[in-house]
């Protein structure tokens, strides 16, 4: 069994965020795009160390992987073997 995914409200708040903003021009990419990131964040589950790390301060570090233009920051806990899915971002910001 791999690691368990875990979606904070922020990313999902993140996702839902994309979505709607995708949607106002083109429906269908909107989907499309919430999918291949749902997609990737389920990769997570056998591959929890795939993204490289993001230095965050004094905290530790995340990891982050990239879906097209989109940065989605996860920090991986061996110990409850869980990814925790923090947020989504556009790589602009």
């Amino acid at each position: 069994m791999g690691f368990k995914i875990i979606w904070t409200d922020s990313a999902v708040s993140d996702l839902e965020d994309v979505f709607h903003y995708i949607a106002q021009d083109n429906p269908e990419a909107a989907r499309r795009v919430a999918q291949e990131v749902v997609d990737h964040v389920a990769i997570l589950e056998s591959f929890p160390f795939i993204g490289p790390t993001y230095p965050r301060g004094s905290s530790g570090s995340l990891r982050h992987i990239v879906v097209r233009y989109y940065r989605i920051f996860y920090d991986v806990n061996e110990s409850r073997q869980s990814v925790e899915i923090l947020h989504i971002w556009h790589g602009a910001r």
